[in-house]
């Protein structure tokens, strides 16, 4: 037992050298959030473009109320595949895909400036496809909003890294 208690302070000792802090530390006042305050999200077109931006603008609202610095940009590209085939040509598996390009721009900077952020997020959901269609088309839309929380999940993370390093600098 003393081991075990020895060994945990020693890892927890080892730890607070290694850089490691929290994101948000400092509440609104952090880096990351006062960056995510400053975000505007331009609309993304199509169903699953609409999915995305609300899961995006809803994770933001947390942090909004200041004046737009930065303009976030999204463009989605969602495929669905078929993976499981049988014998008579008919598909039992399918795998949706969303796959989305993000660009952060400082809306002072330039029009040619480079963007601040330049990363791509993907998710995919496999679906099982029954013999109702009704059933398959609910279980595509259904993998389609999670994978847009996924994305948007991923987007506002990024981004907040981004702006804790830019603020170490």
């Amino acid at each position: 037992m003393r081991a075990r208690l020895l060994l945990g302070f020693g890892l927890i000792a080892l730890t607070t050298g290694c850089g490691l802090h929290p994101l948000y530390q400092g509440g609104t006042r952090s880096a990351a959030a006062r960056q995510l305050a400053g975000v505007e999200v331009a609309p993304i077109p199509g169903k699953a473009g609409w999915l995305v931006h609300n899961a995006i603008v809803d994770r933001l609202a947390a942090a909004s109320g200041g004046t737009p610095r930065y303009r976030l940009t999204v463009v989605l590209e969602d495929s669905i595949e078929g993976l499981g085939v049988r014998a008579n040509d008919t598909v039992t598996r399918e795998r949706r895909t969303l796959r989305a390009r993000y660009q952060l721009h400082a809306l002072d900077a330039p029009k040619d400036a480079p963007p601040l952020l330049d990363e791509t997020a993907n998710a995919d959901a496999g679906i099982d496809v029954v013999s109702s269609e009704y059933a398959t088309v609910a279980a595509e839309d259904t993998a389609l909003e999670r994978l847009a929380t996924l994305i948007a999940d991923r987007i506002i993370a990024r981004v907040s890294v981004d702006a804790a390093r830019r603020a170490e600098r």
